[in-house]
């Protein structure tokens, strides 16, 4: 009885062995917290495809963001110049530090503690990381949103979540956050990661997502363009005509149409890449999950202009004239592709209709 116990308890010095093997919420002799998101990929096979997938050089600095105990870390040293490792927990900081001191990796690993979505991230070429999932969105963001861009960023996400980055109009999980996303990256699934290759393991399957940031960035307000795919993706299965008449959208348009005339974005203008950036950084410091819209399927006429208000009437006209001009009247936004949002983007800016 007593050897069983301590069988269990005592840890190995290899971080994973028989103790790890006997309860699955320790690595080298280190709880994990579920809380934290704290799931430590287990299979070596698994790091190894990750790496390979990474298309890493040999003079690339890598960001890792929650390394925990340096399984993925250790192969990306070496691979890379160098990793920059991201991590909350000051437990696994130490571990990280312990592992690999004295060894020819010491000098190429800076480890920051902290939280990565209130960091300032120093350069990197390249991103590599099994992250917390409850932080996805806001960090899938405030990647798109550093300075000078990246080349690229594979990243392991919570399975549905992925699906979203990377679906396509007419999809199911096609939402804002696919549209925002797809507007400055290249995404791509890389393959599918079961649970039972985590320690402890999660309960829902993964992804491995490669994000390349378009170069150069869209020249467009991305203020502008995610306050119209927010309004679209409110009621994405609704068509356009019976959104953009709700009282609520019409009287944000409105105000926006009497304050921001002098703001109108020339046709022939382009924006900075650092306006951009500011624009997506503040997405990324609402962190907002863009990946869980609902489609509102309440009453359209509970919700339209009174047709005695003759102003607001005409206002709606103006919109719906919009519409029509753009032939979006009976789009629904869940079968919009990026090219149709930018042109339904244009038709109102040309008109002084803003949305932001």
């Amino acid at each position: 009885m007593a050897g069983g116990k301590i069988k269990k308890e005592k840890p190995h010095r290899g971080g994973g062995g028989a103790a790890a093997s006997a309860n699955p919420h320790y690595q080298g002799g280190i709880p994990f917290h579920k809380s934290k998101g704290q799931h430590i990929l287990k299979n070596p096979l698994l790091i190894d495809t990750i790496i390979e997938k990474s298309g890493i050089k040999s003079t690339d600095i890598i960001l890792e963001i929650g390394p925990g105990t340096g399984n993925l870390t250790k192969k990306l040293l070496e691979a890379g110049k160098s990793v920059i490792a991201v991590e909350l927990d000051p437990r696994m900081v130490l571990e990280l530090q312990r592992r690999f001191q004295g060894t020819a990796f010491s000098n190429r690993l800076k480890v920051i503690q902290g939280d990565v979505l209130k960091c300032d991230l120093p350069y990197f070429d390249i991103c590599v990381a099994n992250i917390p999932y409850q932080i996805s969105s806001p960090l899938t963001f405030k990647l798109l949103a550093h300075r000078p861009l990246f080349r690229c960023a594979v990243i392991m996400f919570q399975r549905e979540f992925a699906m979203r980055l990377v679906a396509k109009p007419g999809d199911t999980l096609y939402c804002r956050l696919s549209v925002n996303t797809q507007l400055l990256s290249r995404v791509s699934h890389l393959l599918k990661v079961g649970r039972n290759n985590f320690r402890p393991p999660p309960k829902v399957d993964s992804s491995v997502v490669r994000i390349e940031p378009r170069k150069p960035q869209p020249s467009v307000s991305f203020k502008e363009w995610d306050g119209l795919v927010r309004i679209c993706f409110n009621r994405k299965n609704k068509t356009l005509g019976s959104i953009f008449r709700q009282k609520s959208v019409l009287s944000i348009l409105e105000k926006n149409y009497k304050t921001l005339q002098a703001l109108q974005l020339s046709q022939n203008g382009s924006l900075e890449d650092t306006e951009i950036a500011e624009d997506v950084s503040t997405l990324a410091d609402t962190a907002e999950d863009l990946s869980m819209e609902i489609d509102d399927e309440r009453d359209d006429e509970d919700m339209e202009v009174e047709v005695g208000d003759t102003r607001a009437s005409d206002f709606k006209d103006k919109i719906l004239g919009l519409l029509k001009q753009g032939g979006f009247v009976d789009k629904r936004s869940s079968k919009l592709s990026q090219e149709h949002f930018m042109h339904l983007l244009s038709v109102f800016n040309k008109a002084g209709i803003h949305f932001s």
